[in-house]
């Protein structure tokens, strides 16, 4: 556990958590943006060093949100982020935020970067966290609905290392 505030945590996420994040992934996520990943693609990245699973955890054991980062050459990257909808806009996505970046300060990474799709309105909270942007990647995305969208590319410096 990295956090713990009243009766919420973030814990590190296994393979036995894998059909709550699915539940998550699949309320969180609107299909035409194609934006989620199957068990099979979570599964196998429990695997591989590096990447991390973690999960916002109510007391009572409900999965309130879940994020998917990796550390990689001293730098990390957040692949995936989601917040259960019916737990929406009460700060547990900045909590998850937190959670990865204090991971990172905790191995010694200074440099974390996100990719986000240029008309997600999770870039308003990615500014507001001090992310700067570095580049647009044209039509980078094919949503399931096969529009094809800009990736925003963002980085954050983390001091205090």
């Amino acid at each position: 556990m990295t956090f713990n505030a009243g009766d919420m945590a973030v814990v590190r996420l296994g393979y036995d958590q894998l059909a709550s994040v699915g539940q998550v992934m699949s309320r969180a996520f609107d299909p035409r943006y194609g934006e989620a990943w199957n068990e099979a693609q979570c599964l196998a990245l429990l695997a591989l060093p590096g990447y991390r699973l973690s999960g916002l955890m109510s007391g009572k054991g409900d999965m309130l949100g879940f994020s998917i980062s990796r550390h990689v050459a001293g730098e990390s990257e957040l692949l995936l982020i989601a917040v259960d909808p019916s737990f929406g806009r009460n700060g547990y996505g900045t909590i998850l935020i937190n959670d990865w970046i204090a991971q990172c300060r905790q191995n010694g990474i200074n440099r974390v970067f996100l990719e986000v799709r240029a008309d997600n309105p999770a870039l308003i909270l990615y500014d507001k966290l001090g992310f700067a942007r570095l580049a647009v990647r044209p039509a980078y995305y094919r949503g399931g609905d096969g529009v094809l969208r800009d990736a925003v590319t963002m980085q954050k410096l983390i001091e205090g290392i």
